[in-house]
C-alpha cells in the first residue's frame, strides 16, 4: 500500500499550495465548499489511508470504500474518515455538492474528553456513514456554514469555536441511525488485506528499544479491524497465499534482522520491543525462522 497521503499532498493536490497555518501548535483545520474542490480533469481519488480526519456532507449518488467494506448512497450522506483505515470515494453521478472539513489529531488535543477513538464512528470496526434527509442535510450544511465563517473570521478563539461545531456536528450524527447497508465490493478481500498490511507496517519501524510491537496475532488485527479472526485469516490466505501468521512472523523477522544488523542494543532489548516477554522465546522464534541464533547472525551480518 502507499504511503498515506499527508495534509501537504492534501493541499498540493487540490489547490497547488500550502497554508500559512499549517504546521500551528494548534493542530490544523480548514473547511470547503466541495464544489470549489472539483477539477473537471482531477484523477480518480486513491484507495489510501490519510494522516488526518475528514468530515464529508454529500449530496449525491457516492460509492464510499472504506477499510474492507463499501457504502453506496443516494442521496445525503454525512461521513467520517479517520487515519486509522484507507479509504476512497466514486463519484456515481455528475453532482458534487455539499461540503467536508479536514483536522489533524493535534487539533483536539487536550480539548476532548476521552479520545476520538471513543466516537463510534471514529472507532475500529464503527458506521462512519449516516443517511440524512433534506431536512437534516440543511441542518447539518448550517454548521458547515457557521464553520466557514468563523474560520474567515478574525475572532481570537474561532478555533475554540470551530472545536464546539465540529462536536456539534457529530452529536447532531449520533443522533440519526448510520447506514447499514453495504455494497458488496469484489475486490473486499482485496481491501480487508491492504488494511491488515497497513497496521502491520504502522508499527515499524522500531526506533527506540522503549517502543514495542503489540499486535502481534492475528486476533490482534481482526479486533483491531473488527471482523472474525476466520475471516481475516480466508481473505489473507486467498490473496497472498500465505497465513496471517506467517506474515506477521516474516515482518517480525525482517525487522529483527534490520535492528541486529543497525543498532548496538543488545539480544534481549531487541527481543522485548519485537514483543518477546523472554528472550529465550526471542531466540527460539528467529532461530525457527533463520535457522540461526540472533547471536549468530548479528557476528554474522
Amino acid at each position: 500500500m502507499s504511503k498515506a497521503e499527508t495534509l501537504e499532498d492534501f493541499y498540493q493536490h487540490k489547490f497547488n499550495y500550502l497554508p500559512q497555518n499549517l504546521q500551528q501548535d494548534i493542530g490544523h483545520f480548514n473547511v470547503f465548499k466541495t464544489e470549489d474542490c472539483y477539477k473537471p480533469d482531477a484523477k480518480p481519488v486513491v484507495y489510501a489511508r490519510r494522516d488526518f480526519y475528514k468530515v464529508s456532507l454529500s449530496k449525491g449518488h457516492y460509492r464510499f470504500h472504506y477499510a474492507d467494506k463499501s457504502i453506496e448512497v443516494n442521496g445525503y450522506t454525512l461521513i467520517f474518515f479517520n487515519p486509522q483505515v484507507p479509504y476512497t470515494v466514486e463519484n456515481l453521478s455528475d453532482e458534487r455538492s455539499g461540503y467536508f472539513c479536514i483536522f489533524s489529531k493535534s487539533f483536539f488535543a487536550d480539548k476532548l474528553r476521552g479520545t476520538l477513538s471513543d466516537l463510534p464512528m471514529y472507532a475500529p470496526g464503527g458506521k462512519p456513514a449516516y443517511i440524512l434527509t433534506e431536512e437534516q442535510f440543511g441542518l447539518a450544511g448550517d454548521i458547515f456554514k457557521r464553520m466557514l465563517e468563523e474560520i474567515n473570521s478574525d475572532y481570537a478563539f474561532k478555533y475554540d469555536l470551530i472545536r464546539n461545531y465540529l462536536t456539534e456536528l457529530t452529536h447532531f450524527a449520533l443522533k440519526t441511525r448510520p447506514q447499514e447497508s453495504l455494497y458488496q465490493h469484489p475486490d473486499a478481500k482485496s481491501r480487508i488485506t491492504a488494511v491488515f498490511t497497513e497496521l502491520l507496517e504502522r508499527q515499524f519501524p522500531i526506533e527506540t528499544p522503549s517502543q514495542r510491537f503489540t499486535m502481534r496475532s492475528a486476533k490482534d488485527f481482526a479486533s483491531q479491524l473488527a471482523v472474525h479472526v476466520n475471516h481475516l485469516n480466508r481473505a489473507i490466505k486467498e490473496t497472498t497465499g500465505k497465513t496471517t501468521t506467517d506474515l506477521i512472523a516474516e515482518r517480525v523477522t525482517s525487522e529483527a534482522k534490520s535492528l541486529l544488523r543497525h543498532t548496538n542494543w543488545n539480544v534481549s532489548e531487541i527481543g522485548y520491543c519485537l514483543g518477546f516477554e523472554e528472550p529465550a522465546h526471542f531466540n527460539n522464534f528467529f532461530k525457527k525462522q533463520t535457522q540461526v541464533t540472533p547471536t549468530k547472525f548479528r557476528l554474522a551480518a
